[in-house]
């Protein structure tokens, strides 16, 4: 017997219906170059249909792959609503990877128009000539689509997205069809290989973008001021422009000025209420705010992911009483998996420790850890074991590739962690980061957070260097901060009582910056690459 309710189809479009409809007073500001741009929901949804007219006069038909090179801005929310809006798939690049990786995307996509922002004319001059599925189009998110140096082949079109929509009068109604269609598609950084694409569906995108809503998530309510510092080409901006539409938040756009001061500048201009980034982003801000004694009254909650938060961010954003709610996930799983909000009934020990780790899993997503047998282990909170996933917004393998699933229907994370009788997470490391030293496993974010938390350190890195006794040993690759000063030994002091002696770090290393990632992450690949023999070649000199 089926239940007497309506069924509608779960549709990004709807999204946006429903913030113009019933929020018509929030709105999505802008930071650019020339100042702040602003404009409500209902002007947002007006613009986003004469772009979906646009889209089709272009020959964008559905299931048509579109991509974007774009900062976080009113004209990308358009283009992530618009693009789907219409049955075709937004496939959001990085910028910031390089320009092989960049042209490898384009081409596995096979992507048919290419919207962009200026700042990455020169990106697309040195790519597009190189690709084997060259786009038609090419539309540059200005006014005029005066682009100099920026030499494109005759064979594609180039226009200005402005000049595009204004020539449509927005008749349009958004089509329904099958909840499971494709709406976007994400490609991982490719630290290991070449980039792999993940393909999301209208409903695994809008069951997200409400679980982001709920109050022990992100507890994003239509009052709130967000501003997704997380960029918009890094997994949908960790679908926060979906979930803002969703209530009927106002979103803040910064644009690509994302440095200290811009950031505490912005936030305090637009009363931001609620932020989202990676945590090296969040360092800059207390930076800024430390040498200028800048308060921000407005910010109440920030989501830091990306990578581990050090403890040391979370005592000082409780000093200026703003919330950490750390979050953790991946391209696979859209990306929200866990988020470590309070819970009830604990000691003071076991909360303090339970909000540094990673999170529980929201309602949607299933999360187990399995040993070397493929037994699961215990929650106890001391049993590691690799984390896997299923729910619905986890892949099930990635784009054009073959099925990236267990036996029986779990996804693979590559982390390593451990899980608590409340079932908190607590990764321990990245698989291929672990440090194994004369049999002992080490872990590398242990000795990172300590070090992050050394009052001179800006960052910090370990990694399992080869050991010709023990096999690996730990070394630990340090960046101070601007006019700090300190030495090996009084680091290595600091690292007394909080980890078994043989767990300490054999040697340290100072460097001017470590190397990150097109995401922001560190590149341990690179810092092994350099420092991997670090304690052979050492003996090798005795």
């Amino acid at each position: 017997m089926h239940g007497l309710m309506q069924h509608e189809p779960m549709m990004i479009s709807d999204l946006l219906r429903h913030a113009a409809r019933y929020h018509p007073r929030s709105e999505i500001v802008s930071r650019r170059p020339d100042g702040v741009h602003r404009q409500t929901y209902p002007e947002t949804e007006r613009r986003a249909r004469r772009l979906a007219q646009a889209l089709i006069r272009l020959g964008i038909a559905p299931g048509d792959r579109v991509a974007t090179l774009a900062w976080n801005s009113h004209r990308h929310v358009e283009l992530y609503f618009a693009i789907s809006g219409i049955g075709a798939v937004i496939n959001t690049i990085n910028p910031r990877l390089a320009h092989d990786d960049i042209a490898y995307i384009a081409d596995h996509a096979e992507d048919r128009v290419i919207f962009a922002d200026v700042d990455f004319a020169p990106i697309l001059a040195a790519v597009v000539p190189k690709l084997a599925a060259r786009p038609r189009h090419i539309v540059f998110l200005n006014d005029s689509g005066d682009i100099q140096d920026c030499t494109l082949p005759a064979s594609i079109s180039v226009s200005a997205y402005e000049t595009l929509i204004a020539a449509e009068d927005g008749d349009y109604e958004w089509p329904r069809f099958e909840e499971t269609t494709a709406s976007g598609l994400c490609y991982t950084s490719g630290t290991t290989g070449k980039p792999k694409g993940v393909l999301y569906s209208h409903r695994s995108t809008v069951l997200l973008a409400m679980a982001v809503n709920a109050a022990d998530a992100c507890g994003l309510r239509a009052a709130d001021r967000l501003m997704p510092v997380v960029p918009m080409f890094h997994v949908n901006a960790w679908s926060l422009p979906y979930a803002a539409a969703a209530c009927g938040a106002s979103l803040i756009m910064p644009g690509r000025f994302l440095d200290g001061a811009s950031l505490a500048g912005l936030i305090a201009d637009e009363h931001v209420t609620i932020s989202a980034g990676v945590p090296t982003v969040w360092l800059g801000v207390l930076d800024h705010l430390r040498e200028t004694g800048q308060r921000l009254p407005s910010l109440q909650r920030l989501v830091i992911g990306g990578s581990a938060c050090p403890p040391a961010l979370f005592e000082q954003f409780d000093a200026l009483g703003v919330e950490i709610r750390h979050a953790w996930g991946m391209t696979e799983s859209s990306p929200l998996a866990t988020l470590a909000a309070p819970v009830a009934g604990v000691d003071a020990d076991a909360a303090a420790n339970q909000r540094l780790s990673q999170g529980r899993t929201i309602f949607g997503v299933e999360l187990r850890a399995r040993d070397e047998k493929a037994t699961e282990v215990p929650w106890n909170g001391k049993t590691q074991g690799n984390i896997e996933l299923r729910g619905h917004w986890v892949a099930t393998g990635y784009y054009r590739m073959p099925k990236g699933t267990t036996a029986d229907g779990w996804f693979p994370t590559g982390d390593v962690g451990t899980i608590d009788p409340d079932g908190f997470v607590y990764l321990t490391d990245r698989t291929k980061d672990l440090i194994k030293s004369g049999g002992e496993w080490i872990s590398s974010i242990a000795l990172e957070n300590i070090a992050v938390a050394h009052p001179a350190v800006a960052e910090a890195a370990a990694i399992a260097a080869k050991h010709r006794k023990w096999g690996e040993r730990p070394l630990l690759i340090v960046a101070l901060r601007p006019g700090a000063s300190l030495t090996k030994a009084e680091l290595l002091a600091f690292y007394e009582d909080k980890v078994p002696r043989w767990s300490v770090p054999d040697d340290v290393i100072f460097i001017d910056e470590l190397p990150h990632g097109a995401t922001g992450k560190l590149l341990k690949t690179a810092l092994r690459s350099r420092f991997g023999d670090y304690f052979i070649r050492a003996e090798d000199v005795v």
